[in-house]
């Protein structure tokens, strides 16, 4: 139980004090005689159980005016729980080197890896999704949001067959440091980093492989990575995706690129968190209470008589 205003509820002192003089006042008594009866000696007939009586019925306004009191504090109650979905951060990262000109399908392997995302997008309602374009350099093209209308209308912009030259090698490191400096800005949810790539990466080698997935994995980033074409998982990719809680796929065909997308989507399934309900007026039970207490107090008025002194 709450109230909107609670502060209201200090005017209860009043009916309180009311309903303290009712049963506490000692009025003025008038001895009347009877007919053969006995004077009272605190045996049934001496007048107290009308008394009692009476009070409970001067009783009655006071509560009237309690209840009024609460109802103008707003009593309030919590709906049922709800649960709601956990927020998970994902920022996609595209390989737009030249090799990602390669037919594949009615496309490109940059066509097909850009539908099979958008297809992700609607597995994913109400997750945040970021766009990272990498070579051998780094482009955030979308920040971090709930609206995907900027995703789906990326893929004209950054064609690989428009790029310049300097952009068209391939940095995996580069480009997943980045990811993770751009969802480490994330205070809330869970982060995971897609990457889809056809080829190898020489910024991996060295052991660097090993470094970045430890970066990542106190990040709390999950990294999964899709190899598009019929070349097997470089070691290196494979490293970083195990010791993150990720994993890699290989797909050759738009078809295996959407099965890809849907397997990691059934992997790393939204969370859902119980909450509180909405909060909700909850003037039924006082206003019932009320009532009858009404029917009391005119039952009382109708029936008994006393004396106000």
């Amino acid at each position: 139980m709450s109230f909107a205003s609670p502060y209201v509820l200090l005017l209860l002192i009043v009916p309180a004090a009311l309903g303290v003089r009712v049963w506490r006042h000692q009025g003025a008594t008038v001895p009347l005689p009877y007919d053969h009866g006995r004077a009272g000696n605190g045996r049934a007939g001496d007048g107290r159980g009308w008394r009692r009586l009476l009070n409970v019925a001067e009783t009655l306004p006071p509560l009237l005016l309690a209840l009024a009191v609460i109802l103008a504090a707003g009593p309030q109650r919590y709906g049922e729980p709800k649960q709601k979905r956990s927020l998970t951060n994902i920022e996609f990262c595209l390989d737009v080197s030249g090799s990602m000109t390669i037919p594949c399908g009615d496309g490109t392997r940059y066509d097909a890896a850009l539908a099979a995302a958008d297809d992700f997008l609607g597995y994913r309602k109400g997750d945040a999704f970021g766009l990272t374009f990498f070579g051998n350099s780094v482009l955030h093209w979308v920040p971090l949001t709930t609206d995907v209308s900027a995703i789906r209308c990326a893929p004209p912009f950054m064609r690989p067959e428009n790029l310049p030259a300097w952009f068209g090698g391939t940095e995996i490191g580069k480009a997943l440091r980045a990811a993770k400096r751009t969802l480490e800005a994330r205070e809330s949810g869970d982060r995971m980093v897609i990457l889809i790539t056809d080829g190898m990466s020489a910024d991996l080698g060295g052991g660097a492989d090993q470094e970045i997935a430890r970066e990542l994995k106190e990040a709390g980033i999950a990294v999964f990575a899709v190899l598009i074409g019929e070349q097997g998982v470089p070691d290196e990719i494979s490293v970083i995706t195990s010791l993150t809680g990720g994993e890699a796929f290989t797909a050759d065909d738009p078809g295996a690129l959407q099965g890809v997308f849907q397997r990691i989507d059934q992997m790393k399934q939204a969370k859902l968190q119980s909450t509180l309900g909405d909060t909700l007026d909850d003037f039924r039970p006082w206003c019932l209470g009320g009532v009858g207490l009404l029917v009391l107090q005119s039952l009382a008025a109708w029936w008994l008589r006393f004396t106000p002194w």
